[in-house]
C-alpha cells in the first residue's frame, strides 16, 4: 500500500538531515547565486538532489517548485506540488548554527495539503496535514493565546523600523529572531512564540509547509494585508506574511501600514 503524503516527507525530511549533517561544521563550499539571491552550499544541492529523487519517484506525476532547482511552468499543469526548500536557513548553516531546516509542503489547489519542517541538529520534526492538526515529534501543538502588549513576535530587524506601523509607532510587544523563516512559523505554532512576521516578498519555499503547521496549530497566517495565502503561483512569491493566533494576528494586521503606502 501506498505511503501516506505526510509520511512521505517526513520520511524525506529525515533523510536528508542525515545528509545535511554530515556537511554541517566541515566548511562546505558555498557559492553565491546570481541577482544576489543569497549563498548555496554543496549540502543544499546535495540534499535537493536526494529530494528529488525520492519524491518525485514516490510521486512521479506530482509538480516540482524547490528553491535549488530550475521552475519552470510544467508545474503549473499538475493537481498536486511539491514546495520544497533543501535547506531553510543556508547563512545559519554555514555560520555554524543550528536554526537551519528542511522544509517540505504539498500543495493541491493552491493551498497546502501535507507539511514537514526538520530541524535535525535539534531532531524536531513538526509536521501536519490539512485538517488533522499539528504536531511536534508526534506531540500535538496549537498556537498561544498571548495579547499584543505581552506578545514575541519573530522578525527580522527591518520589520521592527517604525514605517511599517501606524502613527510610526511600534507596538509594545518582544522582539526576538530565528534564522529560517519555516522555523520561526513553527515556533509560534508550537507556542513557544506568539507571532512572527515578514514585510517582504517571500519566496514560497520558505514558508508552504510552515504555513500549514500554524494553521492547523489553530491559527491564523495571511500575506501583511491580512489576505489568504496562495501557493503554486506563477511566479512563486506571496507579499509577506503575519502568523499569530486569531486575535493577535487581528491586532497585528491593524497596526501595520498598508504595503501601498510603506516608504
Amino acid at each position: 500500500m501506498q505511503e501516506s503524503d505526510l509520511s512521505l516527507l517526513i520520511s524525506a525530511a529525515r533523510k536528508a538531515g542525515q545528509i545535511a549533517t554530515g556537511y554541517f561544521g566541515k566548511s562546505p563550499q558555498v557559492t553565491d547565486k546570481p541577482g544576489g539571491a543569497g549563498p548555496v552550499t554543496e549540502a543544499d544541492l546535495a540534499v535537493n538532489d536526494m529530494l528529488a529523487d525520492m519524491l518525485r519517484a514516490g510521486r512521479p506525476d506530482y509538480g516540482w517548485l524547490s528553491e535549488e532547482s530550475p521552475d519552470d511552468n510544467a508545474r503549473l499543469t499538475t493537481q498536486r506540488q511539491f514546495v520544497i526548500d533543501p535547506i531553510d536557513g543556508t547563512r545559519a548553516f554555514i555560520d555554524g548554527g543550528k536554526d537551519w531546516s528542511h522544509s517540505l509542503a504539498i500543495v493541491e489547489d493552491g493551498q497546502v495539503i501535507a507539511a514537514a519542517v526538520y530541524l535535525p541538529l535539534h531532531d524536531l520534526m513538526f509536521s501536519a496535514s490539512a485538517g488533522a492538526g499539528a504536531q511536534v515529534n508526534d506531540r500535538t501543538i496549537s498556537v498561544s493565546r498571548s495579547r499584543l502588549d505581552t506578545a514575541t513576535v519573530l522578525a527580522a530587524k527591518p520589520n521592527f523600523a517604525p514605517h511599517h506601523w501606524k502613527d510610526a509607532a511600534l507596538p509594545p510587544f518582544k522582539q526576538a529572531f530565528r534564522s529560517s523563516l519555516a522555523y520561526r512559523l513553527c515556533l509560534v505554532a508550537q507556542g513557544r512564540f506568539d507571532a512572527m512576521l515578514t514585510l517582504r516578498p517571500s519566496w514560497e519555499w520558505d514558508i508552504a509547509a510552515g504555513a500549514l503547521i500554524v494553521t492547523e496549530a489553530q491559527g491564523k497566517v495571511t500575506d501583511q494585508s491580512g489576505t489568504a495565502l496562495r501557493f503554486n503561483n506563477a511566479y512563486p512569491q506571496v507579499p509577506g506574511v503575519i502568523a499569530a493566533g486569531q486575535e493577535l494576528h487581528a491586532s497585528l494586521a491593524a497596526r501595520l501600514e498598508p504595503p501601498a503606502t510603506k516608504l
